[in-house]
């Protein structure tokens, strides 16, 4: 019988405690740095979300008017950090609710930081829109209303056409505004919070 053919063993490391140490090193050292990168742009994306979301609740506001034939508005609380659509009921001659109820995301709020223009050709000066009223023509205090008449234009409380209408949110860096002129045109922008930097969205 022949020998059988030793074969060579092959030989095996393992990682020594220095090079797993540097690895984890490294790794924290990358974390340290991805994270707030990571979160604000998180932020960014949540305010771009929310400002999406307000300018298409005023452009579906606009349509509800004019399918209706009657008035609907944006509702916005901005203690609450909410906005919704009512709609008026000619017969009774009240604000009804319609919709749910949508809520800012966490970290972004009703506010232009400390920006003191408005975005180009649209309101005189820098502003929430005007309060809304209750069902006596109250103003609702911390709120905010762009209403529109029954042929889609934005009007005032005395039932005017205006072009004075703005709700702005802003996650602290940024802010977004969503603007109706008279004509109706229902436009989003974001500026820096910083300065004012209008841009078109």
């Amino acid at each position: 019988m022949g020998k059988k053919a030793k074969l060579p063993v092959s030989s095996q490391h393992g990682y020594s405690l220095m090079e797993v140490l540097l690895v984890i090193g490294i790794i924290a050292v990358v974390s340290a740095f991805a994270l707030p990168m990571t979160s604000s742009a998180m932020t960014d994306l949540r305010a771009r979300g929310d400002a999406r979301a307000v300018s298409n609740i005023v452009a579906l506001a606009k349509l509800r008017a004019t399918s209706g034939f009657t008035r609907a508005r944006v509702f916005v609380d901005l203690n609450g950090r909410t906005f919704f659509i009512q709609i008026l009921d000619k017969a009774t001659n009240t604000w009804v609710s319609e919709g749910a109820v949508t809520s800012l995301s966490t970290g972004i709020s009703f506010g232009f930081s400390g920006l003191a223009t408005p975005p180009p050709d649209t309101q005189l000066s820098i502003g929430q829109s005007t309060a809304c009223l209750d069902d006596d023509g109250d103003p609702i205090g911390n709120s905010a209303c762009i209403v529109f008449s029954s042929r889609g234009i934005p009007i005032d409380a005395a039932g005017a056409p205006t072009g004075d209408n703005g709700l702005y949110i802003t996650d602290g860096t940024g802010v977004y505004a969503t603007t109706v002129t008279a004509t109706p045109l229902v436009r989003l922008w974001w500026s820096p919070a910083s300065a004012p930097e209008w841009m078109r969205q």
